[in-house]
């Protein structure tokens, strides 16, 4: 198989679709492999580390679409890559469709083959593929938290881990998933306060069993996040809804209960986000103020340390790369159940049901 990896052209994404380590596998199988110059850059990769592996590089994006019978990359398409995705061309990345009706229409009007890194699924649940940027992104939250809680960044001015004969900054974790996870043992090693809010009563057990005792947990509903939003410097929103939008935990009004110059990381904002009050911002500009609460709602929050990234990205989604270069994506697809579940749009049909739910569109046809 041909397969392709662009540059990313998103604002301040560094991140590339695969190492070389990862084209060397490819190459080894006896596949062909497109590199567009500088799409290693970002994250620490030279055209040359790609040219010794095997990969030829192309000059252009559109040269790299063009060629390819599966583009591997990292973010969803922007527009101006929306007329370069190709009839029946394999697309492999994170698309989040559901926070975004133009892009969904977008790739169902290209015809192409869609698969989702967020949604290839694993029968006990877990998603493979979201699972290290959701690490990335849950320990990222704190670091930028605890950044933007600083005066000159018209946060609150509190310092998270506090000092003698002073408290800790309290930082609200919603979601006890991957992200809040992540979230609350980096939380909790800078020696804050931390409370975890979820619904799932079994996920908070293993929180309970697993953090130290300054991380406390309580179930999730909208009397105890109007609460806890009073009193806490810093909220981590980590909710995620497989392939749908993420609920909205905190309303407009709770902000007027909130400190002036607390913090909001809207971690789930590439799925719409968990506070009405967000909207999907850059590295460039990350946060803005609404009734002086701080909000970083940057939508592609590992973007930002994109050598880790790529490395733990790669390690996780060669395999359904190699699976589907090798067999096709029907057939990948069909001997792969949690493969499978990637499958979004197929040739200008929505086939899954948290696309579909979203948008009010019928669910046509699964493999």
């Amino acid at each position: 198989m041909v397969i392709g990896i662009p540059k990313e052209i998103k604002n301040n994404e560094s991140r590339v679709g695969m190492t070389p380590a990862g084209v060397l596998e490819l190459v080894q199988k006896g596949h062909t492999v497109y590199v567009q110059t500088g799409a290693g850059l970002g994250s620490g990769f030279t055209d040359g580390d790609y040219k010794k592996v095997g990969a030829h590089i192309l000059d252009t994006i559109g040269q790299v679409y063009a060629i390819s019978e599966m583009i591997v990359k990292v973010k969803e398409p922007i527009a101006e890559e929306y007329g370069m995705v190709q009839k029946n061309q394999i697309v492999f990345t994170y698309f989040h469709f559901a926070s975004s009706l133009q892009l969904t229409e977008a790739m169902m009007e290209s015809k192409a083959i869609c698969i989702a890194y967020e949604t290839v699924e694993e029968s006990d649940g877990s998603l493979p593929l979201l699972t290290p940027m959701s690490e990335v992104a849950g320990r990222m939250a704190i670091q930028q938290g605890a950044k933007y809680l600083e005066k000159p960044k018209k946060g609150r001015g509190v310092l998270l881990g506090g000092v003698p004969g002073v408290p800790p900054g309290r930082v609200l974790v919603l979601g006890a998933g991957v992200v809040g996870i992540q979230a609350a043992k980096m939380a909790a090693g800078l020696g804050a306060h931390v409370t975890i809010l979820d619904i799932n009563m079994k996920r908070l057990r293993y929180v309970n069993d697993v953090m130290p005792p300054h991380v406390v947990t309580e179930f999730s509903n909208e009397f105890n996040i109007r609460k806890h939003v009073a009193t806490h410097d810093l909220i981590v929103g980590g909710v995620l809804v497989k392939g749908g939008r993420a609920p909205k935990l905190i309303t407009r009004d709770m902000l007027k209960l909130m400190h002036p110059g607390a913090v909001i990381v809207d971690v789930a904002v590439d799925q719409g986000g968990c506070v009405e009050t967000s909207h999907p911002t850059t590295h460039e500009d990350p946060v803005f103020i609404i009734d002086d609460v701080v909000h970083y709602c940057v939508a592609n929050m590992p973007g930002a340390v994109p050598y880790t990234s790529t490395l733990a990205l790669t390690n996780v989604t060669l395999p359904y790369v190699l699976e589907l270069a090798d067999k096709g994506w029907e057939a990948a697809c069909a001997d792969n159940p949690c493969l499978n579940k990637g499958l979004n749009i197929i040739r200008g049909e929505v086939v899954h049901d948290g696309i579909a739910e979203a948008f009010g569109f019928d669910e046509k046809w699964v493999v």
